[in-house]
């Protein structure tokens, strides 16, 4: 598909989700690491705990959730905040729950990892391959109310050798069920290299054992993941069942923040700059005459401006009260 075939505004769209992710993100990473130095405490700053961006892998959230609908399913990963923004998650509230606020979409139980959001059919969970039963779940329920909603299940290279990820793609291909499969392959599964993991090349060619569409895309083109996700969502819509898509991402930052990446060559880092999704979609708008550069400043002033609205919601929010600590945890509890 060549970029002119696709609306400006939907152009437009894509590439101003995709800034605002990574501005979202490396404004977050900033208030991270507040706290936590000279010496790196975990515990520290305003954000404790464990902390997984996306820079590098937007074009996997934005190529595949510009077209779902509400009602459609996203169950994301530990690293899920892109997913979040391109399904339209509340910004204010999410931030606030990674905050740990009260105002948070959870309350601040859940934090970055377990964000849920009712109003968007959009979850995610540190449980590595925990999405796809999960996806397999609402592909039942869409089949059996007769409904053409989606459900789409993300996890990384890692994840991919988990059973739970064979168990889900059998049982959706039998049944023929609306589930897309998402592969993120960033070529790591925390530190380890994907060609010491995993026995293919390529987790697409697993679709074959299944007898369901399997294809790889490389991240780095945001247009080609437009495509082959357009073609899954209307394949699942259309009752023709699952299809896997693998989408090779090149991560600017450690698995996770804090990470110091010793066992990363240093030209992995050269390959992920260059392969860098924004950058790469920016310089192909105006190289086409699609955008200005006024059009595209625009868009970007106006995602700081809400990302810094989120940052100070969070802030300025109350942490729970310590009676809050037991409610909505036990069966029962209110």
């Amino acid at each position: 598909m060549e970029v002119e075939e696709i609306p400006k505004e939907t152009l437009l769209e894509i590439y101003g989700t995709m800034h605002k992710i990574r501005t979202y993100e490396e404004t977050l990473a900033k208030w991270y690491y507040e706290g936590k130095s000279p010496r790196f405490d975990i515990s520290a700053g305003p954000i404790p705990g464990e902390l997984h961006l996306s820079s590098g892998q937007e074009s996997a959230a934005v190529g595949v959730c510009i077209h779902l609908k509400d009602e459609d399913a996203v169950i994301g990963t530990h690293r899920a905040h892109h997913f979040a923004i391109a399904k339209g998650v509340d910004l204010k509230r999410m931030t606030a729950e990674i905050f740990g606020k009260a105002t948070g979409l959870s309350g601040g139980k859940g934090g970055h990892m377990h964000l849920f959001d009712a109003a968007k059919n959009f979850s995610c969970s540190g449980i590595v391959g925990a999405s796809f039963p999960q996806a397999v779940g609402v592909g039942i329920a869409a089949k059996l109310k007769g409904e053409d909603y989606v459900a789409v299940a993300v996890g990384g290279d890692g994840a991919a050798n988990q059973g739970t990820f064979h168990e889900a793609l059998n049982l959706a291909a039998v049944w023929k069920l609306p589930v897309i499969f998402l592969i993120e392959d960033n070529g790591w599964a925390i530190s380890v290299p994907k060609d010491k993991s995993t026995a293919v090349a390529k987790n697409s060619e697993r679709a074959k054992a299944y007898g369901i569409p399997g294809v790889s895309v490389d991240g780095a083109d945001v247009i080609a993941v437009y495509e082959v996700a357009k073609e899954a969502v209307e394949r699942a819509r259309r009752g023709e069942g699952p299809s896997l898509i693998e989408v090779r991402t090149y991560r600017l930052r450690g698995h996770f923040e804090g990470d110091p990446q010793l066992y990363r060559p240093k030209e992995d880092f050269e390959l992920a700059k260059e392969k860098d999704p924004l950058a790469n979609f920016r310089k192909l708008l105006l190289e086409k005459g699609i955008a200005t550069e006024e059009e595209l400043a625009r868009i970007e002033e106006q995602n700081e401006k809400e990302v810094q609205e989120a940052i100070d919601f969070a802030l300025n929010s109350p942490y729970p009260e310590p009676e809050e600590a037991l409610k909505g945890v036990f069966a029962g509890g209110e």
